[in-house]
């Protein structure tokens, strides 16, 4: 884990992924524990430049009249969970007074003790008592407490949550009539935009500050499909779960994670992602997402121009999943994914998560670069399992054929190596020269070269008949399996 990765304070933990189709959701109503996709109800009230928040701030001379129309509707969280131990232990009392032991309140029954967790926010977004917080607020949970400005205190029972997106609805108990705050457009919001974050840091209830939106779309290695806005607002410990308010009152992010080792940086999930989430996570309590079948990777200038592209855009398939919707629908790796139903692609990040919000059983059209040709594949999502965790094979095998043009030593795949990365083909780099073109470009001992400008390599042999090939300069695609994923690399031959 990275010191960066290390340094995010998340409360417990933040994740970031997607799973429901944008197109799908729609502002909704509330009436009973769980309302119908097909009846379309209103779930939340969707917010505009001219809500009543944001007549009271023309002219824009005090963050004040916004502030007091929107702290009514956010909430304080706090938790508790029964934590279980094996038998009563007559010197208990000795060792809470004299050694310290925290004065844990014992329920009636024996071996337990009920203990505070965390505290948080959150923000009323239906008046029948609908909450959104984060997951890791409520996460473990066995009771759960919502504060409200007025003083009013509610049970909360969770509805729904998804800890890919660190996103969890409550619903509070015996509630009606209770004040609403309006969601917004994550989209609509640019670099410089004030914004203003209301929370519970530090159990300091209803604390407000403000910033402007420092970046989007930010990649900080919480998750595989992050899309985090950051702010200077200040976001401390607490702030977890509450709302990231625009100029014009409505939400625009959910406060989620800070840095701890720098001031002035904190991160909120865009509320369009929760949008997309909110129609599942209130039918059926969490979360389905798209799911492609591929291995993908971005393109840089080098594997750029050895593709023939122009520009680095799109996501490179690496490897296609046998038995998945894109092998089915003719997808083939090498093939550059550049649009989603015509909508651009930049990257492999954007591609995730744009399949992930996608419904599963719908249909969309994968544009994508085969041979220097742009075409159109119609593809049909399926559902997306719980990702699993990639290892990458390492080592470094003695001998071998070593080619100075690409700097690396090959040699035949041993037979368990093969059988356990279920690879044909293909030979092992054994070494890569420092500093030589194959480190350059990142090819690492261990891996296992499958292809070399879109040629199958069976053997040595091969492998040495299409090197001498190359021509010193010219930029040279590389197909290679690493662990259990297949990347493109590309190098340029030395003379």
């Amino acid at each position: 884990m990275s010191g960066f990765a290390r340094g995010l304070l998340v409360g417990a933990a933040a994740a970031v992924a997607v799973g429901a189709s944008l197109a799908a959701f729609t502002p909704i109503s509330f009436d009973g524990p769980v309302a119908s996709a097909r009846t379309k109800p209103q779930l939340w009230h969707e917010g505009t430049d001219d809500t009543p928040a944001a007549k009271s701030l023309v002219p824009f001379t005090s963050f004040a009249p916004l502030v007091k129309q929107l702290k009514p509707a956010v909430v304080s969280i706090s938790t508790r969970s029964v934590v279980r131990y094996r038998a009563m232990d007559p010197f208990e009392e000795f060792f809470r007074r004299f050694m310290g032991e925290p004065p844990y309140r014992r329920d009636p029954g024996e071996g337990t003790r009920t203990m505070p967790r965390s505290l948080g926010s959150g923000f009323i977004i239906h008046e029948s008592g609908v909450v959104l917080t984060n997951n890791h607020v409520i996460e473990r949970a066995d009771e759960i407490l919502v504060k409200l400005a007025d003083g009013r205190e509610f049970k909360a029972t969770v509805v729904g949550r998804d800890p890919k997106t660190d996103v969890a609805v409550l619903r509070l108990d015996n509630a009606k009539d209770l004040p609403t705050v309006r969601l917004g457009d994550s989209d609509a919001l640019e670099v410089g935009d004030w914004v203003v974050a209301i929370g519970n840091p530090f159990g300091l209830s209803h604390s407000v500050s403000t910033g402007i939106v420092s970046a989007k779309e930010r990649f900080i290695g919480a998750g595989p499909y992050d899309d985090f806005i950051q702010t200077d607002a200040a976001i401390n410990p607490g702030n977890s779960g509450g709302p990231l308010f625009d100029i014009h009152g409505n939400v625009v992010g959910i406060n989620t994670a800070i840095v701890a080792q720098g001031q002035g940086i904190g991160f909120a999930v865009p509320i369009n992602l929760v949008k997309a989430l909110l129609p599942q996570l209130l039918e059926k309590g969490h979360v389905s997402r798209g799911w492609l079948g591929v291995m993908i990777q971005d393109v840089n200038e080098s594997l750029a121009e050895s593709l023939g592209l122009e520009g680095t855009r799109g996501a490179l398939i690496a490897e296609v999943v046998e038995g998945s919707p894109a092998e089915k629908a003719g997808l083939r790796h090498g093939d550059v994914v550049v649009s989603v139903d015509g909508k651009p692609i930049a990257g492999y990040i954007q591609l995730s998560r744009t399949i992930a919000l996608l419904a599963p059983g719908s249909t969309v059209e994968i544009g994508i670069v085969r041979d220097r040709k742009e075409m159109r594949i119609p593809v049909t999502i399926a559902e997306r399992e719980d990702d699993q965790p990639v290892t990458p094979a390492r080592g470094t095998r003695p001998g071998g054929e070593s080619v100075k043009t690409l700097g690396l030593t090959v040699q035949e795949v041993p037979a368990e190596l093969a059988r356990r990365l279920r690879t044909r083909g293909g030979v092992l780099v054994a070494e890569v020269e420092p500093g030589g073109p194959a480190a350059t470009a990142g090819v690492a001992a261990g891996d296992v070269l499958l292809e070399i400008n879109r040629r199958p390599i069976r053997s040595v042999a091969e492998f040495r008949e299409v090197v001498r090939a190359l021509r010193p300069g010219e930029m040279t695609l590389l197909r290679l399996q690493r662990g259990d994923t297949a990347i493109y690399v590309a190098v340029r031959s030395s003379g």
